[in-house]
């Protein structure tokens, strides 16, 4: 939409006032086919700008006739459009004399064209695209300057033009208004100039900042009575300008006429305004006088107020009375389960001058569960022991093998521990040798003796720990007291040092972090009643305390005269002072008398003995501060080398408790691999004798089956036999015929009629169920038809030529014998092949049972084996010595320094040795894998079946839960007539659905007639009032006029200070609302990028989609 003002010139185009009328403006509209970012207007036509399609377009406007409207809408078509700017909206100037054209943009340029040809261009790089472009354009009043401001990069450029095949008229015409021009502004500026230097100079202060002073004093005195001023406060605030300008002078006529003519009523106004303010004035003199409760209006809203705020009061003080009850109860479970539950708290001690620091074993106290388990472990070893020790005291050993054994304890019982722990001395006389064990009640005692082993290994660990920690206590005791005294010495001597105060952290006391100290809450504490009046009773007495201890005046005596004491202490000896003697004060030495000069030198002689006695003081104090410092640096270094000390006992400690843990852990492995080869065993079993039962049930009915088909088929083969003796019997049957005619008739005989022969079933083994219904089914139809087709034959037109008719009814007879004789066959035989089919499927069963049992025989003998193995072949800790090594089979360029020598006969017996069992080894590991692999397999197999009975079961579910609409459940289950009835009963009750809605129709349309012809007859009402309204509207805006500018001259200084502070606080809501607008907007990219992760998370293309 394009739209264009035009405002004609004209005295009647002012109102009274001299300021423009907006009912003389004619608006004339335009649509445009794209929208415009910038247009300028020329001699009955427009250039504008189309960021769309980056184009420059011209527009010729219509002629204005006399028959247009400002409501019409006129389309306009662009008579020209040229190539615009890449980087866009541009904006657009047109020169003083309407020959050139200049466009900018934000891609740095200025084009300037002609007008008459916008086609050609000059085209100049002024800024820079990447800090914006161009922000503004501006030609000069000649149009050969132009200026131009960049966005960004703080720059104006200027540039001058060259005039080559222009019209040179309009140019030097520009060029002559803009010369005179100046030259008027000149003159204008010479005159204006000295008038305005005469003006007085302003303030920097705002009316609004002078007048704060006076509100100031204003507020801070009496109230003021408003009758007490002058009717002159309405007068205006100022006298008028001393050169008043057209606008101020036309007003100042206005304002005089308007007072003459309606000075009468301005004065009945101030009458009765004057009486409204004495009245407000006296009612305001009668409120300050009464009591409070006259200013309640409502005094039963007040108290449901006052109970709903109670109300609340109680309610939040119950939600923080649970909230503290909730917490409390969470932190008794958190205590009693982290905290009370253990029976050695883990705590830490840390050196005084390293960053050395030891933890001890935190330990739980053992349950009685526990403590039965190892009482009943070690009864258990106790009665194993002595079965043990009776059966070698039968055995007798050599003096020699007991001495071998001796020197062979110590790496002996090493190799049976595996560990540190019986170094250490923690070793339990229960524990089973590494080599013997053998079964799983065994490997579990063995469990829980080494879980005792290493709770032996930890409570004596923290028993050294806490002589330690408690040491560590006695120590700061000790640095406190010792500090104390350096204090009390530095006090004496006058001096100021830092001391070393070493102190417990939380890791070393943790039961500081149950408790909260008074100086850790910061909140101010709450006093009931009852505690303020203890704490008020408690300071009562303290000062009644203080105030007889000021009235002793023993007390006061004693320290007056001997500071407190009653005798001096040698530590006083630095407070000591000798006064001088009282000539020395008042006399000059050389009117001193014998008798003072000998007075003199005995006071010298005390004071250098005194300062000797306090040199000797100082010296001893500082001497026994010395002591002190390196007593308590002595002591703190001795503490850090037994903390030392005890960081290696416990990474030794550390140390067995890993290797009993290594121990536990492996012990845990095979234990839970013989559970597993357990459970499996049980499982084959249970498959096992599952099949051998399957087995002997379907060994059974093989049987069965087996002496019911023999059965069968020797009843089968009586029928051949008896069908073939039919066909050998046949001359007999007619002796009496020639044997030419008996031939003919063994041929009809013979003779079958074509009929559609049943299908046998006997090769078709996939669907046993079917094939008894299937050949039932088929063959008394068969036989029907045969029967049927051999009435054809039998028929009488059939008969050879010769033939009696005797003759033939006996040939048809046997021939109908033979025919049924036959189908007996065929029908026997089909039973006979369905019956053999059958048999072969279930003595395929029965083999493929026989294989399973195999099977899983086969693979509950390789379990036994295998748990036997792993029963036998035991994992062992040994525990290297110092300076052995194992040597890397990878590293073939090892070093000889640590190995020993052994004869080559010993290394060779080893290594045949090794071969054999590494063979055997490796032959069992290959039975192992064989067998897994066939276990893994048919876990496989058995894995995909169940897989495929759960699918079927989920199709058939699906297939059950379908549901039908309602047509189609009545296509299912109606018949024809009862659609059809159903189908008209439909028809009949959307007939008079469609009445009832056509008369509903009907009733609302005649109900808007009526609405429209109330609403119109209130219209016309209305505009007869508003015709009123507009004969009585000039008098009220005169009047409203008047009371206008009343008001506005009684607070124009206050409306100043109001706007300009009200402008204040406008600009600064505008700051922070961009500030609030820009974090918004940044949170929302912020938060669209988080939906746009989030979808592609959530909904995944389909080209990443895997097909299984």
């Amino acid at each position: 939409m394009l739209q264009c003002l035009c405002c004609p010139a004209g005295p009647d185009c002012v109102d009274q006032h001299g300021c423009l009328s907006t009912r003389f403006l004619e608006v004339f509209r335009y649509k445009v086919h794209h929208p415009l970012t910038s247009c300028v207007l020329g001699v009955s036509e427009v250039f504008a700008y189309c960021h769309k399609n980056k184009t420059l377009q011209r527009f010729q406007l219509p002629e204005v006739t006399d028959h247009f409207s400002s409501q019409q809408v006129v389309e306009l078509k662009p008579n020209q459009e040229v190539r615009g700017h890449l980087l866009g909206p541009a904006s657009l100037v047109l020169s003083p004399h309407r020959l050139w054209l200049a466009s900018v943009g934000q891609d740095g340029l200025l084009r300037i064209r002609e007008t008459a040809c916008m086609d050609r261009y000059i085209e100049l790089q002024c800024h820079s695209f990447r800090l914006g472009g161009v922000q503004s354009v501006s030609f000069s009043a000649d149009g050969l300057t132009l200026l131009t401001t960049g966005f960004k990069d703080g720059s104006l450029f200027c540039m001058s033009l060259r005039i080559k095949d222009v019209d040179t008229g309009k140019v030097n015409e520009a060029t002559q208004y803009s010369q005179s021009m100046a030259h008027l502004l000149k003159n204008i500026f010479n005159a204006e100039n000295p008038v305005l230097i005469g003006f007085p100079v302003w303030g920097q202060e705002t009316p609004a900042s002078a007048e704060k002073p006076e509100e100031r004093e204003v507020s801070g005195g009496t109230s003021v009575d408003v009758t007490e001023q002058d009717e002159s406060y309405s007068s205006l605030p100022c006298a008028p300008p001393s050169h008043p300008t057209w606008l101020e002078r036309r007003r100042e006529a206005i304002i005089k006429e308007d007072n003459e003519k309606y000075s009468e009523t301005k004065k009945n106004l101030r009458d009765t305004i004057k009486e409204l303010r004495d009245a407000i004035q006296e009612m305001v003199r009668e409120n300050e006088n009464l009591p409070e409760q006259h200013f309640n209006l409502d005094v039963e809203e007040q108290r449901r107020l006052e109970a709903m705020v109670e109300q609340e009061v109680t309610k939040v003080r119950s939600d923080i009375e649970w909230d503290i009850i909730e917490k409390c109860y969470l932190r008794d479970i958190l205590k009693r389960e982290c905290w009370d539950s253990v029976k050695v708290k883990g705590r830490a001690i840390k050196a005084f001058h390293s960053e050395i620091e030891v933890q001890n074993f935190p330990l739980k106290e053992y349950t009685e569960k526990e403590l039965e388990n190892l009482r009943w472990v070690e009864n258990i070893r106790k009665l194993e022991k002595a079965a043990c020790t009776l059966q070698l005291s039968t055995l007798k050993k050599s003096a020699q093998e007991e001495e071998q054994g001796r020197e062979g304890h110590e790496a002996e019982n090493a190799a049976l521990t595996g560990s540190f722990s019986s170094q250490l001395g923690f070793s339990n006389p229960y524990i089973y040798n590494q080599f013997s064990l053998q079964t799983t009640e065994q490997r579990i005692n063995q469990i829980t003796l080494l879980q005792d082993v290493i709770y032996r290994i930890k409570m004596a660990f923290n028993a050294d720990f806490e002589v330690l920690h408690r040491q560590k206590v006695q120590e700061l005791k000790h640095v406190k007291d010792r500090n104390r005294l350096i204090r009390e010495m530095m006090l004496e001597l006058d001096m100021n040092m830092e001391l070393w105060e070493p102190s417990l952290t939380d890791s070393e006391w943790p039961e500081r972090l149950l408790t909260v100290d008074d100086s850790e809450i910061k909140a101010e504490k709450y006093l009931t009643p009852e505690q303020k009046k203890e704490d008020e009773r408690r300071k009562l007495e303290e000062q009644n305390r203080l105030a007889a201890q000021d009235d002793d005046y023993r007390e006061r005596a004693l320290d007056d005269m001997m500071e407190g004491v009653l005798e001096v202490k040698k530590k006083d000896i630095l407070k000591m002072e000798i006064p001088p003697p009282e000539f020395v004060l008042t006399k000059a030495d050389t009117d001193w008398s014998e008798e003072e000069k000998k007075v003199f030198r005995e006071y010298e002689k005390k004071m250098k003995d005194l300062n000797e006695e306090k040199e000797k003081y100082k010296k001893a104090l500082k001497i026994e501060m010395k002591k002190l410092q390196d007593a308590t640096k002595d002591a703190a270094e001795e503490f850090d080398e037994t903390l030392k000390k005890l960081l290696e006992k416990k990474i030794n400690y550390t140390v067995a408790i890993y290797q009993e843990e290594l121990k536990i852990t492996c012990l845990v492995d095979s234990v839970l691999i013989e559970e597993e080869m357990t459970n499996r065993e049980q499982e084959l079993k249970l498959k096992l004798e599952k099949m051998l039962a399957y087995k002997d049930v379907t060994g059974e009915e093989l049987k069965r089956h087996e002496h019911q088909v023999e059965s069968f088929h020797e009843a089968y083969d009586r029928l051949v036999a008896q069908d073939k003796l039919l066909d050998k019997d046949f001359k007999k049957e007619f002796p009496d015929v020639p044997d030419q005619v008996a031939d003919s008739l063994y041929k009809l005989f013979k003779r079958r009629p074509r009929v559609q022969k049943i299908r046998t079933q006997t090769d078709n083994t996939s669907k046993p169920s079917k094939e008894p219904r299937l050949c039932g089914s088929l063959a008394p139809d068969g036989f029907g038809k045969m029967l049927k087709a051999m009435e054809e034959l039998d028929a009488p037109e059939n008969i050879p030529e010769g033939l009696k008719p005797s003759i033939w009814e006996r040939f048809c007879h046997v021939r109908r014998a033979k025919v049924e004789s036959e189908q007996k066959v065929k029908m026997r035989a089909l039973t006979l092949a369905e019956m053999q089919a059958f048999l072969q499927r279930r003595r395929d069963e029965d083999k493929a049972a026989q294989q399973e049992t195999k099977n899983l025989s086969e693979a509950l003998e390789s379990l036994h084996k295998e748990k036997n193995q792993n029963l036998m072949d035991t994992m062992v800790q040994l525990i290297l010595k110092q300076g052995q090594l194992e040597v890397s089979t990878t590293d073939l360029t090892a070093g000889c320094t640590g190995f020993i020598l052994y004869p080559r006969s010993v290394v060779d017996d080893l290594r045949k040795e090794i071969r054999t069992l590494a063979e055997q080894k490796i032959a069992s590991m290959v039975r192992y894998k064989n067998v897994r692999k066939d276990l893994i397999q048919l876990e496989w197999q058995h894995k995909v079946m169940r897989k495929q009975i759960n699918d079927l079961n989920e199709k058939a579910r699906g297939i059950k839960m379908l549901r039908l609409s309602g047509e189609q459940q009545d296509m299912a289950y109606l018949s024809k007539m009862a659609q059809d009835s159903r189908m008209s009963e439909q028809v009949s009750s959307l007939e008079k659905s469609i009445a009832l809605m056509e008369k509903t129709h009907l009733q609302n349309v005649q109900q808007r007639i009526k609405k429209t012809e109330r609403i119109n007859r209130q219209a016309s009402m209305k505009a007869e009032k508003n015709l009123v309204y507009e004969q009585q509207l000039p008098d009220m805006q005169v009047t409203v006029a008047e009371l206008r500018h009343i008001c506005g001259a009684t607070a124009l200084e206050d409306n100043k200070a109001a706007e300009a502070e009200e402008r204040y606080r406008e600009i600064v809501k505008k700051s922070n609302l961009e500030d609030l607008a820009r974090a918004q907007a940044e949170d929302l990219d912020f938060l669209w990028a988080e939906v746009e992760r989030l979808t592609k998370k959530n909904f995944p293309s389909l080209d990443q989609l895997k097909h299984h």
